[in-house]
């Protein structure tokens, strides 16, 4: 009875995850942060979105732990906590401290 209590547990992070990524704004971010830290300046002139947006995506990213921030001066940097890759066959792997994931655009494989 534990274990299924564990993989319920395993199945409800990675249901938010799945939620989280869901959102086309929160994927540009995750892929523009593989390039390295940035600030909330950045972004938004990159993505060409306004800062009130982009500091909600940020949040959620945030809260979730996917990202991380530090502040440096004034500015606030937000970094991936993992890496996430794209490659030329629209293959996404999405490596965070807790799951690798890796998406295909016919197929989805979790460890």
């Amino acid at each position: 009875m534990e274990s299924t209590a564990i993989a319920d547990q395993d199945l409800e992070q990675l249901t938010n995850l799945f939620r989280l990524l869901s959102d086309k704004t929160r994927l540009n971010i995750l892929l523009y942060l593989a390039k390295g830290e940035c600030n909330v300046n950045t972004l938004c002139k990159a993505l060409h979105l306004p800062q009130p947006t982009m500091s909600h995506h940020l949040g959620l990213l945030r809260i979730h732990g996917v990202i991380g921030s530090h502040r440096r001066g004034k500015e606030v940097f937000y970094a991936l906590n993992g890496s996430v890759v794209m490659d030329d066959s629209a293959v996404m792997s999405l490596e965070l401290e807790k799951y690798s994931v890796r998406i295909a655009s016919n197929s989805a494989a979790i460890s």
